[in-house]
């Protein structure tokens, strides 16, 4: 018997993504895969909204809770991780439920996307010469190999990978990008949301984010090398407060750069899930959304 469609439930960040990925699990006997980049790390819960336990209502959720703040997020192993997640949770005859707003990650675990390896001897060799020739030699040389990703490249790191990839695999970079192609059977659900609600929705949450204790939550972390850590350290709102616990920054300025920025990012989400023909568009506020989706799941 054939697998069911994984269902990804997608839109921007404060939409409920969450409340409905656990309602539609309650209503098909589902469980849930975590696709926000930043929920991987253990002790980021206040900051970035992760769902509690009470929250959760008995569903099992995956993947929360992987990494250290010091690791390095990889959409790479996350896409391994997702797969594996998904066909266990498909031979135990569950629904498998992907919510989270990580746009790359969420196409990582649902589309047709090659991840090409890394060499540290050859990463090395290239910085050199970039070092030895500038971003403009490096340039020349990737529009003979690869004039697709020359043509959309500019800044000297990815130029670096574009020639790394070519060397590592005879194949242009360009020719790794995604498609939109599913991997196996998927529905995707996107949460339409009034922007003018979401933005008023999205400053109130940071403020709640605030009363409950986001400045100790960042303190505690910061002594467990949270400025280590190239992903976490750059998360929504810890960025910020890291200037408060510096003294730089006062908790109100925190506050007000940290929605600021979360607006910013929410538009940024929607332009991309937007770019996605294949999603359906659901009212976030729809009073019959819960029994809609589940139907569009059947």
């Amino acid at each position: 018997m054939a697998a069911p469609p994984v269902i990804a439930v997608v839109g921007p960040t404060g939409s409920g993504k969450s409340d409905l990925a656990v309602n539609l699990a309650l209503a098909l006997d589902g469980e849930v895969i975590n696709a926000d980049a930043m929920q991987f790390y253990r002790g980021m819960d206040i900051g970035t909204a992760k769902i509690t336990m009470a929250e959760r209502r008995g569903v099992p959720h995956h993947l929360l809770d992987t990494l250290d703040v010091t690791e390095e997020a990889s959409v790479s192993d996350f896409q391994s991780q997702a797969r594996k997640t998904i066909d266990d949770i498909h031979r135990r005859g569950k629904r498998a439920i992907l919510a989270g707003g990580s746009g790359l990650y969420v196409r990582a675990a649902l589309d047709v996307l090659e991840f090409p390896g890394t060499d540290p001897a050859l990463r090395a060799r290239l910085e050199a010469e970039h070092s030895e020739l500038g971003t403009e030699a490096l340039l020349a040389r990737l529009r003979t190999v690869d004039p697709a990703s020359a043509a959309r490249v500019s800044d000297a790191r990815r130029i670096i990978r574009a020639l790394e990839v070519h060397e590592l695999t005879g194949r242009p970079f360009s020719s790794f990008m995604p498609r939109r192609e599913y991997h196996q059977p998927a529905i995707q659900l996107g949460l339409s949301v009034d922007r003018e609600v979401l933005r008023e929705r999205l400053a109130e949450r940071v403020h709640r984010m605030v009363d409950a204790g986001l400045l100790d939550e960042i303190r505690m972390l910061d002594a467990s090398g949270l400025r280590r850590g190239k992903t976490a350290s750059r998360a929504l709102g810890y960025s910020q407060f890291l200037r408060v616990v510096d003294g730089t920054f006062t908790v109100a300025d925190a506050a007000e750069e940290t929605i600021v920025a979360t607006r910013q990012f929410a538009r940024r989400q929607l332009t991309w899930f937007r770019a996605d023909p294949r999603i359906t568009w659901l009212d976030w506020q729809e009073p019959g959304l819960v029994g809609k989706a589940a139907e569009l799941c059947r």
